[in-house]
């Protein structure tokens, strides 16, 4: 009777490459060809993630699970709701305005651009911002008649947007109720001495940050909001709930608060200023607070592995007909689930090593 072959470690570590890539590029062959079906299969299973942590709660608290799934989603459908009355409508009108406005904020900061290149001629100081300010000109004019066209078409493809929509709603419903079984009928590939470490892994990192990032995205939204109308920023329930969600991706949010209080100063640098102190107050506060007590060390990478993990995400996303922005979404988690795999896997093979 033949002996069960066993592969050095080094030749297991040399395969575990290639047969990655191959599995990769079998998966995105599968998967392009179902666009957009794979991309709205994942973001109902990220809503279905989202939903599961209240009925948890709710179940270990002595609810039937029957009734905190019913509890749960009608929340859900009445926060959608008063989302669709309140908040939709401020935000597609003032977006609408920001669009409009656009063009003459360009101007004005061609002014403070030929204002300050006067300035720095009557220092002796060696200026060129001519042509820069008509290249920013004409640059930033270009990216606001792309803007304003891409609205449009968003707007002429409502009807496909809503049945997405309805079939991303629909689908995390039925993923919510059947969650339980469909992992456990998934998790029965898996081999035996791996299988508690990956469910335990994937469910504890996914519903931990997902989970965290969201309720962390709705109170920077509303208190920017709050803070924003408190100051008189025009445009400031888009702004915040834009700066707000751009948290999902770290280090997004940021940027954006950079780029909104550029674009503000172009009309008037004091509420430039004033937005930019306000929201980096708010993002500390919520930062320092709130993310401590709320997410704790879910993530479990270092910073320069997150900044990494991000373009590949995107990437990845693209090819598999996902999509940028959800590659972006599930960069993170993604990565920090890969890590703990690899520590196990490191300890595993260095365990094996030593027996030999």
């Amino acid at each position: 009777m033949l002996e069960r072959l066993v592969l050095p470690p080094w030749l297991k570590v040399g395969l575990a490459l290639p047969l990655l890539v191959l599995n990769l590029w079998v998966l995105r062959q599968l998967l392009v060809p179902l666009a957009p079906f794979p991309a709205l299969f994942v973001a109902a299973a990220l809503i279905a993630f989202l939903l599961d942590i209240p009925s948890r709660w709710l179940r270990q608290r002595g609810l039937p699970r029957p009734l905190a799934i019913v509890l749960v989603l009608g929340l859900a459908l009445g926060l959608l709701v008063l989302a669709l009355i309140w908040l939709v409508p401020r935000l597609i009108d003032q977006l609408a305005e920001l669009v409009a406005a656009l063009p003459g904020w360009l101007a004005q900061g061609e002014v403070w651009l030929d204002a300050l290149e006067a300035w720095a001629e009557e220092q002796g100081i060696p200026t060129d911002f001519g042509n820069l300010s008509s290249d920013l000109l004409t640059r930033l004019s270009k990216l606001a008649s792309q803007l304003s066209q891409r609205l449009l078409g968003l707007l002429g493809a409502t009807v496909g947007i809503t049945v997405n929509t309805v079939i991303v709603l629909v689908l995390s419903v039925f993923l919510l109720l059947g969650g339980e079984r469909i992992t456990a009928g998934l998790a029965q590939w898996l081999p035996t001495d791996v299988r508690p470490l990956v469910v335990e892994t994937l469910s504890r990192t996914f519903r931990g940050y997902f989970g965290g990032q969201v309720v962390l995205a709705l109170i920077l939204s509303g208190l920017q909001i709050l803070v924003f109308t408190l100051l008189g920023i025009p445009y400031g329930v888009l702004f915040a709930v834009t700066i707000g969600f751009t948290t999902l991706v770290p280090y997004a949010s940021a940027l954006t608060i950079v780029l909104v209080s550029a674009l503000l100063a172009l009309n008037d640098p004091r509420t430039g200023l004033e937005v930019l102190v306000a929201a980096i107050t708010v993002g500390q506060l919520v930062d320092q607070v709130i993310q401590p007590r709320l997410m704790g060390s879910i993530v479990g990478l270092q910073p320069a592995w997150l900044l990494i993990s991000l373009p590949i995400g995107a990437r990845l996303g693209s090819l598999l007909g996902l999509g940028e922005l959800l590659g972006l979404l599930l960069a993170v988690p993604v990565a920090s689930c890969g890590k703990t795999f690899l520590d196990a896997w490191g300890m595993r093979l260095r365990g094996e090593m030593q027996l030999d």
